[in-house]
């Protein structure tokens, strides 16, 4: 089983308002709307689960692009003793966690310069823009199924990229596409009922409200 932690987005479809000023209705915090919610399963291929969300936004300051890697946006934070040193697994303190791929780093660049070490980060919120919480209902109950634990240690927050071309700000709207990419949805879920929640952030770090797919199971998603 392997999951694919390179998660894209894809934007297929927005509408620009070329406005002096928002319409009144236009929020400055991001806001959505759940669409749908589907599942494609691919031969020789990762399969595909993939929400999409209406959205609204007075600045339309919304989107990540690949090079936007500088604080606020930056991936990792790497923690220092007080010395300010950078923590190594040799060296770490007790509190410090055991080797995992989301807590450690190995062989980081760091301040542009390549450190030949494993080095104790903390994953950034803000290096993403869109951030998935999954949900499985047990004896008619939901609780959340982190991905971030053991055996998985992994994520499905991911980016999608910047929507205006240029820094004129104004207000828009459309549909974001999220596509999740992993051979393992199949044998964790079977034919459990789930639910997605989704929230997006702008680039001025507001974040929308959460909104909730409906319980679904693979099998009545499968496209």
């Amino acid at each position: 089983m392997t999951f694919n932690r390179n998660i894209y987005a894809l934007l297929l479809a927005f509408f620009l308002l070329g406005c002096v000023s928002p319409p009144e209705n236009f929020p400055s915090t991001p806001q959505i709307s759940f669409e749908d919610i589907s599942y494609v399963e691919l031969d020789n291929a990762s399969d595909s689960l993939i929400v999409s969300v209406r959205f609204q936004d007075a600045e339309g300051n919304l989107g990540l692009n690949a090079e936007d890697i500088n604080p606020p946006f930056n991936p990792l934070e790497y923690q220092r003793d007080n010395s300010g040193a950078l923590i190594t697994y040799s060296n770490r303190p007790p509190e410090a966690p055991n080797f995992n791929p989301i807590d450690w780093e190995i062989n980081p660049i760091v301040n542009n310069t390549p450190i030949n070490d494993t080095i104790w980060v903390k994953q950034n919120p803000d290096f993403n823009n869109i951030f998935i919480k999954f949900y499985i209902k047990r004896d008619g109950v939901f609780s959340e199924f982190d991905w971030s634990d053991p055996p998985y240690y992994t994520t499905f927050n991911g980016r999608f990229p910047t929507i205006l071309s240029d820094n004129n700000e104004r207000a828009i709207e459309g549909t974001i596409q999220y596509s999740m990419l992993s051979s393992g949805w199949r044998a964790i879920f079977r034919n459990d009922t789930i639910r997605v929640d989704v929230q997006i952030q702008d680039r001025t770090l507001n974040k929308s409200d959460i909104v909730s797919s409906p319980e679904v199971t693979l099998n009545q998603i499968l496209k």
